[in-house]
């Protein structure tokens, strides 16, 4: 492949961890390449507003960048859309205000006070420009190109991509990430939090943790081989037992 393709896994709010990899993105691949961005742009980590200003205005500014859509991303936009501080895919019970999910830090990004006491409903829409809203709801949930799926979470497997679910894309870890078999594709995910990130043949987890207060890692595609980038150079990732 001519034309790498980059990918930069959860950022949840940690602006200086995504320039930082912004930059070995740019050192690697100059300031045109290509970058699949896996979702989770928001919660947890303290600049989730602008995560989303830097990435739109990468898009305007004309920058080959494809951004995902993750499940954090949704939570914030039903928040915004309808109030719901609940979502029956979060098993604990845990409201997206809760300190663990960390929908009050997105929400203190955009000047707003909340908890799961005060919502803060009406403050957070009046707060939040509609064109962030707008932007968020347009974000596709893959990206399908030369042998690789990029997605959030993970798919269904067996199942074509026109009949997976947006609930799966998002969300999907059990009957995934036990799932051993090749997939159609290499698929490149998010999601579910590592150490670092990890190659497991039919798959790639690169979520590192940023969201924990770990490394943001980005890592480069040429066809199905993937290094990830760091201050020393590329390293590679290749498939673990």
């Amino acid at each position: 492949m001519t034309d790498p393709i980059y990918a930069i896994p959860d950022i949840h709010g940690q602006d200086a961890l995504l320039d930082a990899a912004l930059d070995l993105v740019t050192q690697d691949g100059g300031a045109q390449a290509r970058i699949v961005f896996l979702g989770d742009l928001v919660d947890r980590g303290p600049d989730s507003r602008a995560v989303i200003d830097r990435l739109m205005q990468g898009q305007a500014d004309g920058r080959p960048w494809t951004v995902l859509k993750g499940n954090h991303d949704q939570l914030f936009l039903d928040f915004i859309d309808t109030g719901q501080i609940r979502s029956p895919q979060v098993r604990s019970g845990l409201t997206w205000l809760n300190p663990r999910l960390g929908g009050a830090t997105t929400l203190a990004s955009y000047g707003v006070s909340a908890s799961e006491d005060a919502p803060a409903w009406d403050a957070a829409r009046a707060a939040v420009p509609q064109a962030h809203r707008d932007w968020l709801a347009r974000l596709p949930l893959y990206k399908e190109t030369g042998g690789l799926l990029f997605v959030h979470a993970g798919i269904r497997p067996g199942l074509p991509l026109a009949d997976q679910s947006p609930t799966d894309l998002m969300w999907i870890r059990d009957g995934f990430l036990d799932h051993d078999a090749p997939h159609p594709w290499l698929v490149v995910h998010g999601h579910t939090a590592l150490d670092r990130p990890q190659h497991f043949g039919n798959r790639i987890d690169l979520d590192g943790g940023a969201g924990q207060g770990r490394q943001l890692w980005p890592a480069v595609f040429d066809g199905p081989s993937c290094h990830l980038l760091t201050d020393t150079g590329r390293q590679p990732l290749t498939p673990t037992g």
